[in-house]
């Protein structure tokens, strides 16, 4: 009943958009980007992709990295918010370059990380970010590698970095990083990018801190959030704004066109999307909120079963030595996915059972404790992976099957016995046996 329960409030939830908000899929399909995604950021489920692991120039979406790392050596205690630095000649070089958007930097004054940081995330300037990877690693060059270094952790595929910033090495001239072309270009798939945006949020939530700040300041220079897609209150923006919206970052280079990382939250829902090569300046902004209208009108956040529940198929497992026959088993907690609307009837669990703990006969052998890991449940979709141009990728979702009550080992007369009776069963069988011979 609970069950059928969910799935009547999602039908309900969906007649209701319907009714108010008219939601054209095949605006989604047909995406006027090279390419782009929406994940799930509690799942990393993608719930949309095109053309999703074509390598592209991320522009200043590289900026993600250098943001990923600068709060990782804050966690890690080898740098502070507070810590100072210095603009060396090459940050300066960048800062005066009004070709690169610069702020005027000084030299021979001191900056905290927050406001370099600040800096980089609200205006995504260049200069702050080189002078953040140089405190971190000691040179734009070392921090590079740390960067490569990293998206092989976090599990980025079709990447690779060559500056911290998201320029072309050609505008870098003789200051790019050692060991990397002149002709090179920080390099991302849309899905590399999402799987960064992923990581950056979850492990380091702080950074809708920064990304979601409208209006900050610098040596007195004004500082205004490049993403349109937040609550401005401005007319010339009205029709970007998204409820929800809080980062993530943006990115042009001529090469690169422009490009957007997107991430909203309305209750307990968060999307994190990525559009790549749009048309212009407002155009990724637009290709983004038809994502963000996909996700939050097309899915809902449901708990598909719950803890204590069954699997069809292994509600108990037999038990030898114990004062009783059986265990009962149960998940251990809850199953909870992204749902498109009207498909929570194509979700079952399939179990696998830690196979080292049985018996040669199948069976757990007493005395269990209530709460033992006796194997996994897998939630298992049986829709459609691709429908329409709109390809769907569910990450493996699994929890601990476990006992639910506890089983005494059985008292030594009737393991006794229980030995005993099996003597005598083998015996009458192999002499049954010998006696069929006869015959």
């Amino acid at each position: 009943m609970k069950r059928l329960g969910q799935v009547l409030s999602i039908c309900l939830m969906a007649l209701l958009i319907g009714l108010g908000t008219s939601i054209d899929v095949s605006a989604v399909s047909d995406l006027q980007a090279e390419s782009g995604i929406i994940v799930d950021a509690k799942t990393g489920d993608v719930l949309f992709s095109k053309n999703v692991d074509i390598k592209l120039p991320p522009a200043s979406m590289t900026k993600m990295m250098t943001e990923y790392l600068v709060l990782e050596a804050i966690e890690e205690g080898k740098i502070t918010w507070e810590t100072t630095t210095q603009i060396s000649d090459y940050a300066y070089s960048i800062s005066a370059d009004t070709s690169f958007s610069g702020i005027g930097l000084r030299q021979s004054q001191d900056y905290t990380v927050r406001q370099l940081y600040e800096a980089m995330a609200i205006i995504s300037d260049n200069a702050t970010t080189i002078a953040l990877a140089e405190l971190v690693s000691g040179s734009e060059s070392e921090f590079v590698k740390l960067m490569n270094q990293k998206g092989e952790e976090l599990g980025l595929k079709d990447f690779k970095f060559v500056n911290s910033t998201g320029l072309n090495n050609k505008s870098l001239g003789d200051n790019r990083a050692e060991g990397t072309g002149a002709e090179e270009d920080n390099l991302m798939s849309a899905r590399a990018t999402a799987t960064l945006a992923f990581h950056l949020v979850n492990d380091y939530p702080e950074v809708l801190e920064f990304s979601s700040t409208i209006r900050s300041e610098l040596d007195g220079q004004p500082l205004e959030n490049l993403n349109w897609m937040l609550p401005w209150n401005n007319d010339n923006f009205a029709q970007y704004y998204f409820e929800g919206a809080d980062g993530l970052k943006t990115g042009y280079t001529s090469e690169a066109g422009y490009s957007f990382a997107g991430t909203a939250l309305r209750g307990d829902q968060r999307f994190i999307t990525v559009v790549m090569r749009t048309d212009s300046y407002g155009a990724r902004f637009e290709e983004t909120i038809k994502l963000m209208n996909y996700g939050f009108n097309e899915f809902t956040d449901m708990t598909l079963f719950n803890a204590g529940d069954t699997v069809e198929g292994a509600e108990t497992l037999p038990v030898s030595k114990g004062k009783e026959d059986n265990v009962n088993i149960a998940l251990k907690e809850d199953m909870s996915r992204m749902v498109k609307n009207e498909e929570a009837d194509l979700y079952s669990l399939s179990y696998t059972l830690n196979e080292d703990m049985l018996d040669k006969n199948g069976a757990l052998v007493a005395p269990i404790e209530a709460g033992t890991v006796v194997g996994k449940a897998t939630l298992v979709y049986s829709g459609e992976e691709n429908y329409g141009n709109i390809d769907v990728t569910k990450n493996d979702k699994t929890v601990d099957l476990v006992t639910t009550n506890a089983v005494e080992k059985d008292n030594w007369f009737m393991l006794v016995l229980g030995v005993i009776g099996d003597f005598f069963v083998s015996l009458y069988q192999t002499v049954a046996d010998t006696v069929t011979g006869w015959f």
